[in-house]
């Protein structure tokens, strides 16, 4: 049985900005990320289009917990 959790208040430019800075460290750049201005009330993050090699290493990153190695 799936459960919905409440989301929790979180800026999301600070969101933005500790995402990119977990990616970075773990060699992974995604250029289009930015807060989505579109829809201001409900705290999106557009995570954008990236290559194919770019989503191998964060699946393969996501799959390792992000440790190294």
């Amino acid at each position: 049985m799936a459960t919905t959790r409440k989301p929790r208040e979180v800026d999301p430019h600070a969101a933005t900005e500790v995402l990119m800075q977990a990616l970075e460290q773990a060699g992974i750049v995604l250029p289009s990320l930015r807060v989505d201005s579109a829809s201001p009330n409900l705290g999106l993050i557009q995570l954008g289009g990236v290559r194919a090699d770019v989503a191998m290493r964060l699946a393969e990153t996501i799959r390792r917990g992000g440790r190294d190695g």
